[in-house]
């Protein structure tokens, strides 16, 4: 059964906002964008670094995020087998909008702690 997502592709106005969020939106992508950009690029790699994230919800984002063509799944034929996740090039043009994510996070945390 392939999974479905309910709003994916819910964009009635066209707008970039929407579109943005419906491809890695939700509590987890852009973690595990993050996470594959800076080489935790296995599954227990990943769960390792998102301890708090169910191994469903895992799969589940990487199976959305691979369809989406945001990380790319790579099989080696080795027993056992070994599987690792990689960004491709459409993935890693969010690079630069995360970066920004982070450098606003780090702000907002500095002045909540001056508080």
């Amino acid at each position: 059964m392939v999974n479905k997502r309910k709003s994916k592709d819910f964009n009635p106005h066209n707008c970039g906002v929407t579109h943005f969020l419906n491809r890695i939106g939700g509590k987890w992508k852009v973690l595990i964008i993050y996470a594959i950009s800076k080489n935790a690029n296995r599954f227990s790699l990943l769960k390792k670094v998102m301890p708090d994230i169910s191994k469903q919800m895992l799969v589940n984002q990487l199976r959305e995020l691979e369809e989406d063509n945001i990380i790319e799944r790579i099989i080696y034929a080795e027993i056992p087998p070994r599987v690792e996740y990689k960004m491709t090039k459409y993935g890693h043009s969010l690079m630069p909008v995360i970066a920004v994510i982070q450098e606003w996070g780090l702000k907002d945390l500095k002045k909540l702690n001056k508080i």
